[in-house]
């Protein structure tokens, strides 16, 4: 297997850091804390390239935050000069990997993502199903016709290990100062137990997840030789004509898993006929048509509600809620979801009349 080594010096580069600022900085130019560092641009820069050609950079502690969108997460923040580390240090060594990666994991990849992941979802149901032509007769014989194995991983981030995970990246990376870099930045986060454990929010957590879990994609895709397998970040499927077939293959994934010391949460992972409908990425996915999930449409009239409240005590625009609404309408247009939608538009142009 190729190693790569001699990468440290490029790692360390001032192209490669300010290309770093530049995407550390994308969607916050007007925050605070990105002006001051902005306002000293060449300064901060020289200093990171100093602490790291040195190995004396040290990361400074993390600001731990809860969201509730809808389950509750635990997220810790880094402070903005580590997260131009953190893209300094994917610049080199991401494309490395992106290379091996199996194409159908989605999350945090470029030109991958949630629509394409139920893009192929559609097309691995179509060919489960012989393009839907079995769903008919399946139904007036009252038979299934395709299940699906919708599993993730108990408490992933909180549970990945970094001795596994530092061995997954030694396959790859031979460099003994960007082997350094790495394991300072696992270190930085204050888990519960020493050595596990990744903060959600991290540019290097969304990146080392698809590391580690590469180990995962190639047994289903190899050793199993699943077909119609999905993955995105700790969620994955894995589509099938036989029921027997994914409960076996589930057994086998939960033993591999162990190995790596990680296991599938029991409540979770299950098998389940494709016509039930499957929740995959915020939608409810049929044979023939996808829905948003309910909780999904609930987070939406919680932030609109929100936004309405903030254009009242004129904190924002009109334009401005609109742009801050835009994604979801977006992605909920990829489901059948007309009418959720028209009665949203419906509803913020009786508001907009009103004001």
């Amino acid at each position: 297997m190729k190693t790569y080594k001699n990468l440290y010096k490029k790692l360390c580069s001032l192209n490669n850091l300010r290309e770093a600022f530049r995407k550390a900085r994308k969607g916050k130019t007007k925050k605070w804390y990105v002006k001051e560092f902005e306002d000293n641009l060449e300064t901060e820069l020289i200093k990171l390239k100093t602490e790291l050609e040195t190995l004396t950079y040290k990361p400074k502690p993390l600001k731990t935050f809860v969201i509730r969108d809808p389950k509750t997460r635990v997220i810790s923040a880094s402070n903005f000069r580590d997260r131009v580390v953190h893209h300094a240090v994917c610049n080199i060594i991401e494309p490395i990997f992106d290379k091996v990666f199996i194409y159908d994991s989605y999350a945090n990849r470029k030109r991958k993502g949630g629509l394409k992941a139920l893009i192929r979802f559609d097309e691995f149901k179509r060919k489960v199903t012989k393009n839907g032509k079995l769903v008919k007769k399946a139904k007036d014989n009252n038979m299934v016709i395709g299940y699906v194995l919708k599993a993730d991983i108990k408490h992933y981030f909180d549970t990945v290990d970094h001795e596994v995970l530092m061995g997954i990246i030694k396959n790859k990376i031979s460099d003994e100062k960007v082997l350094w870099l790495i394991k300072r930045i696992l270190d930085n986060h204050n888990s519960k137990i020493k050595g596990k454990g990744m903060p959600i929010g991290n540019l290097t957590s969304q990146f080392f997840a698809n590391v580690y879990l590469n180990e995962l994609d190639y047994f289903v895709k190899h050793s199993l030789e699943a077909k119609y397998y999905i993955r995105y970040v700790d969620d994955f499927v894995i589509l099938h004509r036989s029921k027997e077939k994914l409960l076996l293959w589930k057994w086998l994934i939960n033993n591999f898993l162990k190995s790596i010391k990680l296991e599938l949460h029991p409540e979770k992972s299950k098998v389940m006929p494709l016509h039930r409908g499957v929740n995959l990425l915020g939608y409810r996915v049929f044979y023939h048509y996808r829905l948003l999930r309910k909780s999904n449409i609930r987070r939406l009239r919680t932030r609109l509600e929100k936004l309405k409240s903030m254009i009242l005590n004129n904190e924002i625009s009109k334009n401005e809620m609109m742009e801050s609404l835009q994604g979801w309408l977006a992605y909920a247009e990829k489901g059948n979801t007309y009418k959720s939608r028209n009665e949203i538009m419906k509803e913020i142009k009786q508001f907009f009349e009103i004001i």
